[in-house]
Parts: C-alpha cells; structure tokens; sequence
C-alpha cells in the first residue's frame, strides 16, 4: 500500500508541474527549486525529485550541473523537423504494412480507437490519450517488418508526445484527430494504401500546424 501512495504522490506531482509548464506559469529556462515545489504541493522533496526525472524524459525539464532542473523550450523548429520526419517514415511504413495486414492486426487498432474515445474529453486523461495515440499510429505499422524504422519511429513519436501533450492541454478538442484516425483505420481495412497514406501525411502535417500556431500564441 505504501508504494501505490507514493508513487500516486509522485504522479500528481508530475501532472502539476507539467501543467504549469505547458501553461507558461513556469517560464522557459526558469529553475525548477525542489524544495519550493515540494512546500508548494505540500508533499516531501522524494517525490518531487521523481517527477522532474519523469518530465525530463518527456522532453519538459533538464538538469544542468551547478544549476539543477529547469524548464525547456518549446520549440517551433523541432516541431517541424519531428513531424516533417514523422510523415515520411510513417507514411513509408504504412505503405508496406498495409498489404500484409491481419484482421488481428485491424482488431488490435480497433480496440485502441475505442479506448482513446473514452479518454477524449477527460481532461485527466491527456497522458492515457497521447500514449494511446502513438499506440494506434505504431498498430498499423507492425505488419511493415522494418523493425530498424519502426524503431526510429518510435522514438521520433516519444520526442513528440511532449507537444501533443501540450497541444491537448492548452488547445483542447481533439474531434479531428478522432475523425481522421477512424477514416484512416477504414481505408486501411479496405486496402486502400495510397489514399490511407495520403491521409497519414495530411493528419501529421496538419498537427505540426496546430501545435505551431499554438506556441506562436504563446
């Protein structure tokens, strides 16, 4: 019991100070003071630690010798160049993938589709739904058998989950998204590969776009 308390501490942790990130409330290159942080969320400075390490890996604070943790940037340059990579190899892994497709394989992005739908207005959610999203992209490219670019794409999708993340929380709504993973998965089960991977193409670009705008705003 202790355990699941503690880590709940920490994940509570990690969400109000994501937050405050993605909000601008902690700025951009702002020193992240544990012990502040921890009287603030009137918890120890154990859990704290742990969260920064867990937005760390999300892309949202690093640790610099002599200064500790701070904020990163959200940047406009790395948008582009993620997503441009993103549409590139997905769309090529797509292409292969889909002639080889099982029903076991639509079935699996199937069940993803639904579980995202549950998360999609539950603001609480936004960590299940953004896992749940490189899910589905990932589901339709195992049949590919390109396990090197699968890879790649599985670490350029965790380099930009942070941005999802933030386009989730600040942006909202996420209707179009759901529309176009639906149409995306039915041309799939049609067989229909060059219209599916020119919806892929379209889905990450335009998101690329979203998220732009939404620092620009910022």
């Amino acid at each position: 019991m202790p355990a699941i308390e503690h880590k709940t501490r920490t994940q509570l942790a990690a969400e109000a100070i994501r937050e405050k990130i993605l909000r601008g409330e902690i700025k951009a290159g702002e020193q992240l003071r544990q012990a502040a942080l921890a009287e603030e969320l009137n918890i120890s400075r154990i859990p704290v630690r742990e969260a920064l390490m867990q937005l760390e890996a999300e892309g949202l604070v690093e640790f610099e010798a002599h200064k500790g943790a701070t904020a990163t940037k959200l940047s406009t340059d790395q948008v582009t160049e993620l997503f441009e990579l993103r549409a590139l190899l997905e769309t090529e892994l797509l292409r292969l993938s889909i002639p080889k497709l099982q029903e076991k394989h639509l079935l699996h992005s199937e069940a993803l589709l639904e579980k995202m739908a549950k998360a999609y207005d539950d603001k609480n959610s936004i960590d299940d739904w953004s896992s749940l999203n490189s899910q589905f992209h990932l589901s339709l490219y195992e049949a590919a058998n390109r396990p090197l670019t699968f890879e790649l794409v599985q670490n350029l999708n965790t380099n930009a989950d942070r941005y999802v993340r933030a386009n989730l929380m600040l942006a909202g709504g996420t209707s179009k998204a759901e529309a176009e993973h639906a149409k995306l998965l039915k041309l799939c089960r049609q067989g229909k590969t060059e219209a599916a991977c020119a919806l892929l193409r379209q889905h990450i670009l335009s998101a690329a776009d979203d998220i732009i705008d939404m620092l620009t705003e910022q």
